[in-house]
């Protein structure tokens, strides 16, 4: 699908994020847009999605028309760019290296797959009517989102960060699977109907 609304780039996003006061994190956003896409919610709109990235009535309010076309032309930039990679079944999670914070790290692995993908999959609503081998898939990421808050505990308790990073690694292969398995069997077969406009 040939977009309408050219992505900005990470950098020019984030400013984007942080000019409108929106304490959710870019790749907690990618995710959460990732599981949007491929939700079973057949009415969940890109304007819902957006609107969750911020606390109950802290959505900016948006002065002119102008103001409203473009807030919402960036937002649909970089959905487009995440249904292109949903579409090629290239959506995982970010790389990371062994001189980040294992703690920080561990916690964002729970925001980018729990606040990320999880939630935006469901779209609101936990009685979807999908095959119970997806709904399985969508819960074991929640399993593994835990995972992450343990290992977190752990990395607190012990200086052997070395494995935790090694456990860290094969929570993120468990992941990046269970992520091609459902857009694989999910979301690639269903890709027509999961095109989803900002009205």
């Amino acid at each position: 699908m040939k977009s309408e609304n050219e992505y900005i780039g990470d950098d020019k996003f984030q400013k984007f994020l942080n000019h409108y006061n929106c304490e959710t994190p870019l790749e907690v956003v990618k995710l959460r847009f990732a599981g949007a896409i491929c939700s079973p919610n057949a009415d969940l709109r890109p304007t819902d999605v957006i609107s969750s990235l911020w606390e109950e009535n802290r959505t900016p309010r948006l002065e002119t028309k102008a103001e409203a076309d473009l807030f919402f032309k960036f937002f649909m930039g970089l959905w487009d760019e995440m249904f292109v990679l949903v579409s090629k079944n290239k959506i995982s999670l970010p790389r990371f290296n062994k001189k980040e914070n294992i703690q920080e790290l561990c916690q964002t692995r729970f925001e980018q797959i729990e606040l990320g993908f999880v939630e935006g999959f469901w779209g609101g609503l936990d009685n979807l009517k999908i095959p119970a081998y997806i709904a399985e898939v969508a819960d074991s990421l929640s399993r593994v989102a835990l995972l992450y808050k343990d290992l977190a505990k752990k990395a607190q308790a012990q200086t052997n960060d070395k494995n935790i990073f090694d456990a860290v690694t094969d929570c993120d292969k468990m992941v990046d699977k269970s992520l091609s398995f459902l857009v694989e069997n999910y979301a690639i077969p269903h890709i027509e109907e999961l095109k989803r406009t900002i009205n």
